[in-house]
């Protein structure tokens, strides 16, 4: 079985992430970023007081074309306006997409907010964002193993990635989810952009429920990220011994994170 998970950045690169998600041959593919604006396709433009950055109207649909053998499951951490190229405004939903390839069995799906809860912003503000935290159950067949994927997208902090009381509970929120779904015999991978340092504490929160994370120090981040911290994205499994290939995708770009991919 092959997971994917790469913060998804809008797909402000959407061309390049819909021509490499096939070719992964992921049967689990993870994004973070992913945006929905109902009745709307094409190219919008989010700004939120520091960035305006284009993001795709509706990028979980375009993904689903892209993958229109994998099951889809989306939630929403927060809302707000974007506007399109007429300069009209839209309501834009923001969160994580979790697809699973259709020969595998979905067999459970949970989610929780782990920091905050939803809101509907008149504008988007740069800091104290809700995040949210998602969970799909599927069975690896040539294996006989039940598998919880889960997957978060970390709070965004302007002051940097260090830890705070917020990420602390944020890490407990993540490992209560955990928690909540395992099952003794179920293998467990946590993945996404986790928006933290390698030393934060939220590992040694996950390492408690005996997930190790295979990341480390390595640089997570595309060329098109220009700042000097190159961490964010994070994987983690609760048996080591069942990873076959682990790997950091530097080429192709398809976003400012690079993508990873576990094969298990």
């Amino acid at each position: 079985m092959r997971i994917a998970s790469v913060n998804a950045w809008g797909g402000a690169l959407c061309d390049e992430l819909v021509t490499w998600l096939p070719s992964s041959r992921a049967d689990i593919v993870c994004l973070q970023e992913v945006t929905r604006t109902p009745g709307l396709a094409g190219w919008t433009r989010f700004d939120d007081g520091e960035r305006a950055l284009p993001q795709r109207a509706d990028l979980l649909d375009d993904v689903r074309v892209a993958l229109p053998r994998h099951q889809s499951f989306f939630v929403t951490s927060d809302s707000g306006p974007v506007y399109d190229d007429k300069g009209d405004r839209h309501r834009q939903d923001f969160g994580l997409a979790t697809l699973v390839g259709q020969h595998l069995p979905v067999c459970g799906v949970d989610s929780t907010f782990v920091h905050g809860q939803f809101a509907d912003h008149d504008e988007w503000t740069i800091a104290d964002r809700p995040r949210i935290a998602l969970a799909v159950r599927t069975v690896d067949r040539v294996a006989g193993k039940s598998v919880w994927v889960v997957q978060m997208h970390g709070l965004r902090d302007p002051l940097g990635k260090g830890d705070t009381p917020a990420r602390r509970r944020q890490a407990e929120r993540l490992a209560e989810l955990v928690r909540r779904v395992r099952g003794p015999r179920d293998l467990v991978v946590v993945c996404g952009d986790f928006n933290l340092l390698p030393d934060s504490e939220t590992f040694g929160v996950l390492a408690e429920l005996g997930l190790t994370d295979l990341v480390g120090t390595a640089d997570t981040r595309s060329s098109q990220y220009l700042k000097p911290v190159r961490h964010a994205s994070y994987l983690l499994v609760s048996d080591v011994a069942a990873v076959k290939r682990f790997e950091i995708v530097a080429r192709p770009e398809v976003s400012d994170h690079r993508a990873l991919v576990l094969d298990i």
